[in-house]
C-alpha cells in the first residue's frame, strides 16, 4: 500500500504522544552519510518524546489503510466461496453491499522544512504555526532556528 508525498518527497506523520502533525523524508535525502546507521526510534519534531518507526500513522492513513484492506477482504471472500455450491451453504456476494475503494490521499504541500544542527541531512517539515524548540528526528535533541 502507497501513500503520497509531497513534492519534496516528504511523509505526513502523526506524533503517538502529542498528536501534532509533522512531515519526515521518505527514505534517505541525497545529503545522508553513507553507511548512517538509522535508529529503530525518532522523536517527535514537536514534542520531543520518542516511537518506534511503525507508531507514526496520521489517522486519515489509518482510516484509509482499514477501508483498502476491507475492500480487499471483501473481495477475496467473493472470489473464494464464488464456486462453492451445496445444498446447506450459498453464498451469493450482494453488489448493493460491496464497499467502494477509498479515494486515494492527497499530499498537499503546506509545511515548512527545518533541519536540526546535530543531523543538518535530516530535515522535517513542520506547520508554519508550530513553535520552539524543535527537537531532532534522529536523536531528540532541542534546538532553535
Amino acid at each position: 500500500m502507497e501513500f503520497p508525498l509531497d513534492s519534496d518527497g516528504f511523509f505526513r506523520r502523526e506524533c503517538p504522544n502529542c498528536q501534532g502533525e509533522f512531515k519526515w523524508h521518505h527514505g534517505p535525502t541525497a545529503d545522508a552519510p553513507a553507511g548512517f546507521v538509522y535508529p529503530q526510534v525518532h522523536w517527535c519534531p514537536r514534542c520531543g518524546r520518542s516511537a518506534p518507526l511503525d507508531a507514526w500513522w496520521t489517522q486519515a492513513q489509518i482510516e484509509y489503510k482499514q477501508a483498502v484492506l476491507a475492500v480487499s477482504a471483501g473481495d477475496i471472500l467473493a472470489d473464494a466461496f464464488k464456486s462453492v455450491r451445496s445444498d446447506f451453504l450459498r453464498f451469493e456476494a450482494n453488489s448493493s453491499a460491496k464497499q467502494p475503494r477509498p479515494d486515494p490521499l492527497v499530499e498537499p504541500d503546506d509545511m515548512l522544512m527545518i533541519a536540526p544542527p546535530c543531523h543538518p541531512w535530516e530535515p522535517v517539515k513542520v506547520p508554519s504555526e508550530a513553535q520552539v524548540p524543535f527537537y531532532c528526528l534522529l536523536c531528540g535533541q532541542a534546538y532553535a532556528l
